[in-house]
C-alpha cells in the first residue's frame, strides 16, 4: 500500500515537471490581439442604397482611429453596425436602425440606463445611456431611425465619433 502511495506521488512529480518546462518553454503572449483594419466602403455604399434612412459614417477621424467590423442586415430593421477601436485601444461602435427603439437601444447598448443627461453635438441632441459594460449616446432621429454611438470607450470618445458622423 506504501509502496503505490509513494509511486502515485512520485509520478504527480514527474507530470508537474514536465508541465512546468512545457509552460516555460512555449512562448504565450497575454498582450491584445492586433486586430485588422477593415474596408468598409463597398458595405457603406451598399447600404446607403438600401436603407429607409441615411446611413451614418464617420468622416475627418484620425487613422489612430481602426474600422474594425462591418455590417447591414436589411432584413433586421435595416440595422447598420460599424465597429472602431479608439486610439487608446478601446472599443466605439456606431448602430442604426428603424427597428422598435426601446428594443433597438437596450439590444445596442448592452444594457444601459438612460440618463437625464442631453448633449448637443453638431446641432443634434444625444441622451447619454450608462451601462456596466457600455456607455452610450443616443439620437432619435425624425425618420424613424435611432443612432446609436456604444463602447467601451469614455463619454468624450463618443462624442467625438458623434460629431464625425456623416449621414447620406
Amino acid at each position: 500500500m506504501q509502496k503505490t502511495a509513494r509511486d502515485m506521488i512520485l509520478s504527480l512529480g514527474l507530470i508537474g515537471l514536465v508541465a512546468g518546462f512545457v509552460w516555460l518553454f512555449i512562448p504565450h503572449d497575454d498582450s491584445a490581439p492586433d486586430l485588422q483594419r477593415v474596408d468598409y466602403r463597398v458595405d457603406l455604399l451598399t447600404a446607403r442604397r438600401a436603407a429607409s434612412y441615411p446611413v451614418a459614417a464617420p468622416e475627418g477621424l484620425s487613422e489612430a482611429w481602426k474600422p474594425t467590423s462591418v455590417r447591414f442586415r436589411k432584413d433586421e430593421g435595416d440595422a447598420w453596425h460599424l465597429g472602431y477601436q479608439t486610439p487608446d485601444g478601446q472599443y466605439v461602435a456606431v448602430e442604426q436602425s428603424t427597428q422598435k427603439r426601446s428594443l433597438f437601444i437596450e439590444d445596442a447598448t448592452q444594457g444601459a440606463e438612460r440618463t437625464e443627461v442631453t448633449q448637443q453635438i453638431d446641432g443634434r441632441a444625444w441622451t447619454r445611456y450608462e451601462g456596466g459594460r457600455y456607455d452610450a449616446l443616443v439620437h432619435e432621429g425624425a425618420d424613424g431611425s435611432t443612432t446609436v454611438v456604444t463602447g467601451t470607450a469614455s463619454f468624450g470618445q463618443l462624442a467625438k465619433m458623434a460629431a464625425a458622423l456623416r449621414a447620406e
